[in-house]
């Protein structure tokens, strides 16, 4: 037996281990090694499936030192991230499923096992009738995973399930045996088909039970890399597009306020002349956009309303919010009246509009610093996926923080609705007093009324169905920066009421014939934009709602279904077709003779041309073979037979 000298006193040590004081070194020197890979870039190997203890042949894609997880792609095209633990060789697989076939074989349930006495006096032996029914029982107890192909037949009853982890090890280790005898078979027989996950009990109760549900922002979590790695992905253009976007857009949505403004609203009068300054500027309207942000906010934190969570973020944290904004709405609308009783001039709004958008895009210049800077102090759970590359300008202009919020007041939460949506219909009834001040009218024409109540319809649907905004893809995945908050507070209520700022000095006439054209179109769009999102939305909270469990659906290896019936079966985004034809029937009232107030048409189909090439790409990573199936299935994105 070797020897070592104990440090303290001098003297041989008869343990056969290192001295307490070498092992703790080397435990300190392990815990700052940087740890290379244990697989290289482009090996095939075994991964573990998230939740559950089976296994499938994967390749490796990439491999980050910092997170120490490796990026690999199953067979059916799905990529993950899995954590070394979960990532074995296939030579030490195979040899794990031989080693345990060899061991069930020689374990045979008519062959008494000894069993030690529990006392010395105690020398019985448990026979062979015990023996086996204690397995057995300890066998019910384990759940298998296994994954088992859905035939077309039954798409329709697919919804999200996924295996969850036993907490027993004791349970763990028992189907991790099982399962690793029959993987190796059924990895190779069930590669190229479509799965789902499912787990049954034991072999000798023969029945096979469904596993949860899981909902689909738990399975977008796992798949999404984690908000503390940095963005690669970079959108936009990366550096130099959101460097120009920046500039660019501010100063777009100025030259179409003031080509509205003009009589010759028509794009032959560019190049424009800057206004004057003071034409731009005013303290007076300043201090109201101020006035009128605190009041919503105010209304916001209001304890009226249900509160509910939002989605689990990365921490496994959920966030509560207030959902109180239609009756924010009624309130306004009430304030509105009163002042209107009051002879309060709303036109005044019309007459320093430009004052009014320089005022909210000074507020989302200083908001935006602020959101920056404070995302500085945020833990890396806190960052949005999108918004964490290390360059300054791109994290400002995606935002680096998901979720700001001071104590319960949730920043992106409330900007993303309140203001700029009631501003939007606060700037349309502006708008209709300044034209009939203007044109001597008595009453609003048809043209400004329809596309007052077009929109306000589209607001009140929009905050009716607040919550329904937690699961879209701004408040779940996007940071809070310049984007959003430019989106949000100065885009939105200055660019999409183009179309009445237009009227006030393009007066339109409407004959009955247009009128009735104008309204069903309105009412086409917003059926098909409301049915296909209360159908979205009731899938992904319930599958077997009886509202939507008749719909045909795709499963996919993540867990997730994809609807090819009813509007989705039309097209891939039905509600983006909706929106479109909503957006046609504001346009229209304007008639013919210039283009600016098809602005919001214009900026609408491109906007959702360009989210459908990301939601094609993301998807397209996420779901695999499955969504070239859809894609298969429902060939066309927005507009049927067209594109």
């Amino acid at each position: 037996m070797r020897k070592f000298k104990n440090l303290k006193t001098g003297r041989p040590s008869q343990s056969e281990s290192f001295p307490p004081s070498r092992t703790l070194d080397i435990k300190i020197d392990r815990r700052y090694m940087r740890m290379p890979a244990r697989f290289q870039i482009g090996d095939t190997v075994m991964g573990r499936w998230p939740g559950s203890n089976l296994y499938y042949e994967v390749k490796v894609l990439s491999y980050d030192n910092k997170t120490r997880l490796y990026t690999v792609i199953y067979k059916d095209g799905t990529e993950l991230e899995l954590k070394e633990s979960d990532i074995t060789s296939l030579t030490i697989f195979k040899q794990g499923v031989a080693r345990s076939r060899s061991r069930s074989r020689s374990r045979s349930p008519g062959r008494p096992r000894r069993s030690r006495s529990r006392s010395p006096a105690r020398t019985s032996r448990r026979s062979s009738t015990r023996t086996t029914d204690v397995r057995k029982e300890k066998l019910k107890e384990v759940l298998e995973v296994r994954l088992t192909p859905v035939s077309m037949a039954h798409e329709n009853n697919t919804n999200n399930k996924h295996e969850k982890k036993e907490e027993n090890n004791a349970a763990t280790n028992t189907a991790s045996t099982i399962t690793e005898e029959k993987t190796e078979t059924e990895s190779e027989n069930q590669a190229g088909g479509r799965y789902n996950l499912r787990r049954r009990k034991d072999q000798g109760d023969g029945k096979t039970v469904e596993l949860e549900q899981k909902t689909e922002t738990e399975t977008l979590l796992q798949t999404k890399p984690p908000t503390g790695i940095k963005t690669s992905d970079l959108e936009f253009g990366g550096r130099v597009g959101v460097f120009f976007l920046m500039f660019l857009l501010p100063l777009a949505v100025l030259g179409l306020l003031i080509l509205c403004s003009q009589k010759d609203a028509s794009l032959q009068s560019f190049p424009l002349e800057f206004p004057a300054l003071q034409s731009l500027w005013d303290w007076q309207v300043f201090g109201i956009v101020l006035l009128w942000l605190l009041l919503q906010a105010v209304l916001s934190l209001l304890p009226i309303g249900k509160l509910v969570e939002g989605m689990p973020l990365k921490n496994g944290k959920t966030l509560k919010y207030r959902i109180n904004g239609f009756y924010a709405l009624l309130f306004t609308a009430v304030a509105v009246g009163v002042a209107v009783y009051q002879e309060v001039d709303f036109s005044y709004i019309h007459a320093h509009f430009l004052q009014f958008y320089t005022s909210a895009l000074l507020i989302v210049t200083l908001l935006s610093v602020y959101l920056f800077v404070r995302s500085r102090w945020a833990s890396k759970d806190e960052l949005a996926p999108g918004g964490n590359s290390g360059y300054i300008i791109y994290d400002f202009f995606m935002g680096r923080e998901l979720n700001p919020r001071i104590k319960n007041f949730d920043i992106k939460f409330f900007c993303e609705m309140r203001p700029g949506l009631m501003g939007w219909v606060l700037i349309n009834f502006a708008m209709l007093q300044a034209e009939m001040k203007h044109q001597n009218l008595e009453t609003p024409s048809p043209a400004m009324l329809l596309v007052n109540i077009f929109q306000l319809l589209w607001v009140v649907d929009g905050i009716w169905h607040e919550e329904k905004l937690l699961t879209m893809m701004d408040i779940v995945y996007d940071g809070f920066g310049f984007m959003l908050t430019f989106g949000d507070l100065a885009f939105v209520p200055f660019t999409f009421t183009c179309q009445a700022y237009y009227l006030v000095s393009h007066p339109n006439e409407l004959s009955i014939f247009w009128i009735i054209t104008l309204i069903t179109m309105d009412g086409v769009g917003y059926y098909i934009f409301r049915k296909a999102n209360s159908q979205k939305f009731a899938f992904r909270k319930n599958p077997s709602d009886p509202a939507v469990s008749h719909l045909k659906t795709i499963p996919t290896a993540t867990g997730n279904s994809l609807i090819v019936s009813g509007l989705w079966g039309w097209v891939r985004h039905p509600n983006y077709l909706g929106d479109i034809i909503m957006g046609l029937a504001w346009s229209l009232p304007c008639g013919f003779n210039n283009l600016i107030p098809y602005f919001y048409l214009i900026y609408l189909i491109t906007l959702l041309v360009h989210r459908n090439a990301r939601d094609e790409r993301q998807c397209r990573k996420k779901y695999g073979s499955a969504w070239e199936e859809y894609c298969k299935a429902v060939p066309y994105r927005i507009f049927p037979g067209i594109y």
